[in-house]
Order: C-alpha cells, then sequence, then structure tokens
C-alpha cells in the first residue's frame, strides 16, 4: 500500500507508526521544508497552500505519480477538502481516509456539532452564538461565569478565551467576528482514539485517556483508562452520527456523567499513546483499503499506563 498523508507538519509520529505497521510507502506532504515529519517519509513534496487554487490537482498528480492507494491529512480544514472532492480520487483508485463532507463541516463548525448533540439527547456544554441569548440563560441562572468565549469555526485551541465576566465578554464580541460563549465544564477531560472501520462501519476499537496535562490544544501527559459505559456511549455516538475511519473525541466527566465536547475526524495529537499501548489504527487502515474487515478491538489495552511528551530535535540542512 502507497499513502499519502497530507499537511504532516510535527505529526512526526504518525508517520513513523505507518512506516512501522504497513507493507508499503509512505509519501508526505507540507508546505514548508522546516516541517519535521516530511523528513520520515519515504518520499515527501512541497505544495502551495491548500487554499490556492491549484492544490487539489498538485495532490491528484501526486497521487498517480506516486500510485497512491490511500490519502488522509491531518488538518481539519483539508478534511473538508478531501471529502468534498471524494470522486476526483475514487477515480483514480485512491481510497479518502475520512468522513462525509457533511461530518467534516459539522466537527469544525462548533455550533452545528452542539446543535445535533442537543437534539438527539447528549449531554454536552451549553453554548450560545448570540450574545443576549446568553445574557438571558445568565439572569436566569442556567448558566454562570466563567466561559470559554472561542471562534465558531477553528481548530487547535487557536483563539479561545476564558472569561470571567461581562466587561471582557463584550470586548472580545466587539472586536472579533464568529463568536461563541460555551459554559465552562469543571471536571476531567478525556480523550478517545477511536476507529470506524469503513468497510463494515463498526466502531472496531477505541482508546480512551484521562488528561492531564494540555498544551496547545494537543496532549502532552495523560494516563489510559477504560471504563465499558463510555465504550458504550462513543459506539452510540458513532452509530447515530456515521463517521468513518480514525476520529479523536473530546469528552468531560463531570459528577460521573460523560459529556461530549468536540470531534477532530482525523488522528488526533495524543494518538500516540493509544498506538503504544497496542491499539494500531494504522493496520486497520491498510486492512481496510486491501478490502479486509477489521475484527473488534475495543478496550484492547491496558489501563493505568502514563504517556509523557517531550521535545525532540531535527537538524537539516
Amino acid at each position: 500500500m502507497n499513502i499519502l498523508v497530507l499537511s504532516a507538519g510535527t505529526r512526526n509520529k504518525i508517520i513513523q507508526y505507518f512506516k512501522k505497521s504497513i507493507v508499503g510507502r509512505v509519501i508526505a506532504t507540507d508546505m514548508q521544508r522546516i516541517a519535521p515529519a516530511i523528513y520520515e517519509a519515504d518520499i515527501f513534496y512541497l505544495v502551495p497552500r491548500i487554499s490556492d487554487p491549484g492544490y487539489l490537482d498538485i495532490i491528484l498528480d501526486i497521487c498517480k505519480k506516486e500510485k497512491i492507494n490511500a490519502v488522509f491529512s491531518l488538518i481539519d480544514p483539508e478534511l473538508s477538502l478531501l471529502a468534498a472532492n471524494q470522486r476526483k480520487f475514487d477515480e483514480l483508485g485512491v481510497r479518502v481516509i475520512g468522513s462525509s463532507y457533511e461530518l467534516c463541516e459539522r466537527s469544525l463548525d462548533k455550533m452545528q456539532m452542539f446543535t445535533w448533540l442537543k437534539e438527539r439527547g447528549y449531554r454536552c456544554a451549553r453554548s450560545y452564538s448570540e450574545k443576549d441569548i446568553f445574557y438571558s440563560d445568565l439572569e436566569r441562572g442556567l448558566i454562570s461565569f466563567p466561559v470559554f468565549v472561542k471562534p465558531i469555526r477553528g481548530s487547535a485551541s487557536i483563539a479561545i478565551s476564558k472569561v470571567e465576566d461581562r466587561e471582557t465578554l463584550d470586548l472580545l464580541w466587539t472586536h472579533t467576528d464568529d463568536l461563541m460563549v460555551q459554559e465552562y465544564l469543571k471536571g476531567q477531560e478525556i480523550g478517545a482514539d477511536v476507529y470506524i472501520d469503513m468497510i463494515s462501519r463498526e466502531v472496531v476499537s477505541i482508546f480512551t485517556k484521562k488528561k492531564i496535562v494540555m498544551r496547545a490544544g494537543e496532549t502532552d501527559k495523560a494516563v489510559s483508562f477504560k471504563d465499558p459505559l463510555l465504550f458504550d456511549l462513543i459506539e452510540r455516538f458513532v452509530r447515530e452520527s456515521g463517521y468513518l475511519g480514525q476520529i479523536d473525541i473530546d469528552i468531560f466527566e463531570v459528577d460521573g456523567q460523560y459529556y461530549i465536547s468536540e470531534v477532530n475526524p482525523r488522528f488526533g495529537g495524543g494518538y500516540p499513546h493509544a498506538y503504544e499501548c497496542g491499539c494500531d489504527h494504522m493496520k486497520m487502515i491498510e486492512n481496510n483499503v486491501d478490502g479486509k474487515i477489521n475484527q473488534r478491538a475495543i478496550g484492547n489495552y491496558e489501563d493505568g499506563i502514563y504517556m509523557m511528551k517531550y521535545n525532540e530535535v531535527l537538524i537539516r540542512k
């Protein structure tokens, strides 16, 4: 199998794991020569920004030249681009590893996700795109400060502010468009690395971890754990939503109840924890691309295993 990893950036471990787990070549792209992960690949290409008018044609040409069997991206905005153009990849015999365009867009739009979760009875943080409605609920005692103010569409925890009072919220609202207010959930943050078989459409792997330290929107330190009730919740959520392939779910445990927060339909920054504990989603992707259905392996890992990230350097001329 030849797999193409787009926007590789600093995700060196993802490239390393594919090279270790699959039979074939790993090709990577990025827009910068100083993206360290590209040097882990068998071959890499420097490409323009995903917003460049010719970007997609360049990716399709790479697929033809390198006889690519499957492609996926490591950044959120590009997931929608791939999903919207899936037919073009299908014509080349290239499998897009990811979910539908609708689901990629819902994952990017936090108000869409909140509305979907609320309508289906999932516990989730109260969210508001209109400041006046938030203030009305504040007066009624349905929500209180502190709250998070964040872009409706965004990723990697960019431009998120924890707000303690009206004055600060009003100031942010005045200077930035397309913001939302989200309830501050005081509890244990949890990450779930999930693989949904792209042939059977069934959840075949779930790895859950309690987050201890976060950095730049990614899990920096965490410990693995298992809870059958959480596994059941994740399976129900996936079954009703329709995600496929690799996804990363952010969850909060508050007073013994699980709240679904956000979904990234890609490999999350904390996935190395899952892989090192035996949840090899790279091999599952290879199986699906080869037309094989993966066997159910939910919770096949030890609990109480810690992940601690640390810095490494790459020197190039």
